[in-house]
């Protein structure tokens, strides 16, 4: 059975509605020193080490499953942001964000008995509309604390659909994990039919 390394419930929900069997078991790594480490990278190159990583940390637990990593990371601007710590530096991101293009980085990584065997990174790109202060308090009154927990601080299936004019990318992607990759490489190891 597939691993999700992660309590996301945005990825937990991408699996289970393409049918996909799975276990959910959160990976315990440091990610903000991961992200620190590699100070100056690409944030794709960022996402995918993330993801990687979070894979292996639970594959070192669960040697005979495959297990699945994944992370995303948003970039406005050429800054990278994490997801806010409170609702201060979410209005603080949203207020940078408004009438700006963000790049959403997701990445997924396959990983068995500690060995990498796949990993995919896919970006969107959404045009963030210009945006009040009344409508980012009111728009935090209605979303925080669900947003806290995530990059971009929008829940593109809820209320956070309203921050865009226009988005660029795959949908999955956007939901933080590039799914259609993932699906097709659980086929070819054979954790799917064919």
């Amino acid at each position: 059975m597939l691993i999700l390394a992660s309590q996301s419930g945005s990825r937990k929900a991408m699996l289970a509605a393409a049918g996909v069997p799975f276990q959910a078991i959160p990976a315990h790594i440091d990610e903000r020193a991961i992200e620190e480490s590699q100070a100056g990278k690409p944030p794709e190159v960022i996402a995918l080490l993330l993801a990687e990583q979070k894979a292996f940390a639970v594959s070192c637990e669960h040697r005979d499953a495959l297990v699945l990593g994944s992370d995303s990371l948003v970039a406005v601007d050429g800054k990278r942001f994490d997801k806010p710590r409170s609702r201060e530096e979410a209005e603080a991101h949203l207020c940078f964000f408004s009438g700006r293009t963000m790049h959403l980085h997701s990445a997924a990584a396959l990983v068995r008995d500690g060995a990498t065997l796949w990993t995919h990174a896919a970006t969107a790109t959404l045009h963030v509309r210009e945006m009040t202060q009344e409508f980012i308090e009111a728009y935090l009154d209605a979303e925080w604390p669900a947003v806290a927990g995530c990059v971009g601080v929008f829940r593109i299936e809820a209320l956070g659909v309203q921050l865009f004019d226009a988005i660029e990318g795959d949908h999955f992607t956007v939901l933080g994990m590039p799914l259609l990759s993932v699906l097709g490489a659980l086929r070819q190891f054979e954790e799917l039919p064919a």
